[in-house]
């Protein structure tokens, strides 16, 4: 297969005048483009798609006059040879058509219920490279241009149309818009359908709005209205940079493959990161959707205004978004310790996969084009870039790291960058050598365990990659800022091994243990050897919270690397099980979680482990109950539904049956139950009361409520359910559009998964309807963790055989490649661990 092949090389648009018409009863797009630029050859590329292409002319800028130009279609490239009489200066204008398609790429429609009535709004996905579908062009992040839109469809009386830029006149029924800033393809977007909105502006002067489908009430635009104003605020003053357009639109798309899409002035969104019902909304989803509306708008300048040149250096705009989303909700809304989130979610999650053998590093090479949607690889990309990040800003400082950014900005602003120019920004503003150290984290997979001993009264500080799972060690070294509370210690490790003598006296003339990566800001795992971990156990109440999370974190990464056991790790959870801290139980269910794995429900053994998590929760269960209290703070609301699961997946009776209770009181509205633990209320009806008019009633609450909060926890409630029968009715509505979008499809599979009941039934249903999926949902970044999802829950030597069996003959598919090899590893890792684990895990439990 032909590797990544650059049209620019052929052609540098300048301007692109788009005229498209849509009409939504034939399905049938046709346009003409003119796209103005520089020849570099007699023969020019522009890219398509699906388009078929009526004619192609050049147009002489002077006289007005068109001229046919020969053309060559080759679809299988993408591509469209256009023959122009010299290099230097050309416009070039092509006719075609295409077609409306529902697979939420390039220009589609997004379906949604009304008074009962079937109706769709018009959106757009270009990222990464859907824009050739909805008109030819020079594809690819660097290839910036302006663009002017003269839109038309089939319209009706009421109908908003939305641009990147303001609508500038409507003539005979042609919405025509305001020509944009440079820019890349794949952030032009448009919409429009029978819409509702809220409109502000900043302080500055931006014109901020929500926007959102008539089934939903005008309330839930009010939370991203204020998120979006403040954010756009809040950058403008970190960046030291204007916002550089006239608006800042957020729509909510029905159906929407991703979370959301930066698109330069008309950010759309999946309708659950956007809309938000205050009574109905859990906080915790809450944050999310505001972390969500951060991470897009920061996009506008880290992203839009300047882009990575190419594809590999996709992290240059979601690495900093990622982490500029918590720098700027952490400044909105400072009593929600959005910190705490980050540490909890985004950096177990890019351990765990940073681990395994054969992982993408954050800068990476892009050797097809069926491998670009692959690099949004959510943990390494968007959650490992973020944490090296807030590595780098902890070194450095946030003053150096503005004081960069905006120096950036200045220098790139409507162009294109490489990491390389970031680096140089911070680099000349800071007395480290960022580019060496960055390297070394950026180019380079996977993460190193910092092993900390004292030998012959030595502090022996080791580097060496920390792996999970068979593998090769490549031996490789990273700058390493240590961050320990010993003045003796080096700021930063750059070699194998660091020794400092006089251990006894440090440790005296500290009065405190000694320990690294104090406030958890490198990425790395710690281990300690035994007597300098007991030292740092002697005293727990004198820990921090975040001490006590990265303890417990790294303790669980260790076992399950086998680099310790779990039999030297149980008997250490007691200790925090009295801990009010969110971030504490937090780690603590993590390991929790950990162990499951190694236990088969119904067995005596895993009755024995129901009971140790009920006495690790039985404080926290009982402090905070199942009802929001006056006394609670955010922590605590976080807290409730954490604790309260762990009670359920020990089958305490009493939390059973308060549970039941708090069903029985909201049987006619489940709309109503509390909204941090609705979930967990169905979840525990469905299993412990299951009956086919409950689940009836659950699957109807589903299918008519236009509440994206509630429908997932009526899905949790669903995916619940044992009996075979109900599992099998499910499966038969997994692939009818009216009643589970494809977008929502993976929550509803992974549910399943994780029954174990529905694994069986759902892993027949994926390998037998694999070819549906592909061609779906196939070509869409999200596409690849329908295998992921898979290796998260497979512990059998069966089902990695399974595994195995099924995805190595689709090893040579270059978008599945690299996903295929890791979660076979991962699977792998697994089964290995519970083969070595087990009879030791279970001893502790007898």
């Amino acid at each position: 297969m032909a590797g990544v092949a650059r049209f620019i090389e052929t052609f540098v648009p300048a301007h692109y005048d788009l005229r498209i018409d849509i009409n939504r009863e034939t399905k049938v797009i046709a346009g003409t483009t003119t796209i103005y630029g520089e020849a570099k050859n007699t023969t020019v590329k522009v890219h398509e798609h699906d388009l078929t292409v009526s004619a192609v002319q050049l147009l002489d800028e002077g006289t007005g006059v068109l001229t046919p130009a020969e053309f060559v279609v080759t679809p299988a490239n993408d591509e469209i040879a256009i023959t122009v009489p010299a290099t230097g200066r050309v416009a070039i204008v092509l006719d075609y058509t295409a077609p409306l398609t529902d697979k939420m790429m390039g220009i589609y429609p997004s379906y949604y219920e009304l008074n009962g009535e079937r109706k769709s709004i018009i959106g757009t996905q270009f990222e990464t490279n859907f824009a050739r579908q909805a008109f030819p062009s020079v594809d690819e992040p660097e290839a910036k241009a302006t663009f002017t839109l003269a839109l038309s469809f089939d319209e009706e009386p009421g109908e908003t149309v939305l641009g990147n830029m303001p609508e500038v006149k409507v003539e005979a029924g042609v919405h025509y818009f305001e020509e944009t800033r440079r820019m890349s393809t794949y952030l032009v977007a448009f919409a429009f359908g029978d819409l509702q909105a809220k409109r502000t502006k900043t302080t500055s002067g931006v014109e901020v709005g929500v926007f959102s489908t008539k089934a939903h009430q005008p309330a839930e635009l009010d939370f991203a209205l204020d998120i979006a104003k403040r954010s756009i605020e809040f950058y403008e003053d970190y960046y030291q940079t204007p916002y550089p357009l006239p608006h800042s639109w957020q729509l909510a798309l029905p159906d929407f493959s991703a979370g959301a899409m930066e698109n330069w002035g008309l950010v759309t969104y999946r309708e659950v990161y956007l809309l938000v019902d205050s009574e109905s909304t859990p906080l915790s989803m809450q944050q999310g959707v505001a972390t969500v509306i951060a991470h897009e708008l920061a996009h506008q300048w880290f992203g839009d205004l300047v882009t990575m040149q190419w594809w590999d250096d996709l992290w240059l705009n979601e690495s900093f978004a990622n982490m500029m989303e918590y720098v700027a909700i952490d400044a909105l809304e400072p009593d929600w310790h959005i910190w705490d989130s980050f540490r909890t979610t985004e950096i177990p999650m890019s351990l765990s996969r940073d681990a395994t053998d054969g992982v993408q590093s954050v800068h990476v090479a892009v050797n097809y084009p069926e491998e670009i949607d692959t690099l949004f690889d959510a943990a390494i990309v968007y959650a490992k870039g973020a944490r090296l990040l807030v590595m780098l800003r902890k070194l450095i400082g946030d003053a150096a790291l503005r004081k960069g950014l905006k120096n950036y900005f200045a220098k790139h602003q409507y162009g294109n960058a490489q990491g390389a120019d970031l680096w140089a920004e911070l680099g000349a503003v800071t007395d480290y050598d960022v580019t060496a150290i960055m390297q070394t984290w950026l180019d380079q997979p996977g993460y190193p365990v910092l092993s900390v001993a004292e030998e012959a009264n030595q502090l022996v500080i080791r580097q060496e990659q920390f792996f999970i799972g068979d593998h090769v060690d490549q031996h490789r070294l990273w700058q390493v800022p240590l961050n320990s509370n010993y003045m003796a210690v080096p700021e930063i490790l750059a070699t194998t091994e660091l020794k400092i003598p006089n251990y006894t006296q440090l440790r005296d003339q500290a009065a405190v243990p000694f320990r690294v990566n104090v406030d958890d800001a490198t990425y790395v795992v710690v281990q300690y050897d035994k007597r300098i971990l007991h030292d740092i156990l002697a005293h727990p109440e004198e820990l921090l919270a975040g001490d006590k999370l990265q303890i417990l974190k790294d303790l669980r990464y260790l076992a399950q690397a086998q680099r310790i056991s779990y039999a030297e790790v149980v008997p250490l959870l007691e200790r925090f099980a009295t801990d009010s801290s969110r971030i504490v139980n937090e780690a603590l269910l993590e390991i929790v979680d950990a162990l499951k794995v190694f236990f088969t429900p119904g067995t005596p053994e895993y009755g024995r482990f129901q009971a140790l998590v009920a006495k690790l929760t039985a404080f926290n269960v009982a402090r905070l109950g199942w009802e929001k209290q006056a006394t609670d703070s955010n922590d605590d609301v976080l807290l409730r539904p954490e604790v309260l699961s762990a009670a359920l997946l020990a089958e305490v009776p009493a939390e059973q049956a308060q549970a039941h209770a708090l069903y029985e009181r909201y049987a006619d509205n489940l709309q109503a139950l509390p909204a941090d633990v609705r979930g967990l209320v169905l979840k525990n009806e469905v299993k412990q009361y299951y009956s086919k008019a409950l689940f009836d009633k659950l699957l109807q609450a589903y299918q008519a409520t236009p509440d994206t909060s509630y429908q997932m926890h009526l899905r949790a409630g669903l995916t619940s359910v044992e009996d075979p029968t109900a599992i099998a009715e499910l499966l038969t509505v997994f692939k009818d559009n009216t009643v589970i979008k494809p977008q929502d499809l993976r929550g509803w599979a992974t549910g399943l998964l994780n029954n174990p009941v529905g694994e069986q039934p759902i892993w027949d249903w994926l390998r037998t309807e694999w070819a549906w999926i592909e061609d779906t949902l196939g070509g869409d970044m999200s596409f690849t963790s329908y295998i992921t999802m898979l290796a998260r829950t497979f512990k059998t030597p069966v089902r990695l055989a399974e595994f195995k069996e099924f995805f190595e003959p689709k090893l040579a598919q270059p978008g599945l490649t690299r996903e295929i090899e890791m979660d076979t590893n991962v699977i792998a890792a697994r089964v290995a661990l519970i083969a070595a684990e087990q009879a030791a895990v279970y001893a502790l439990f007898n």
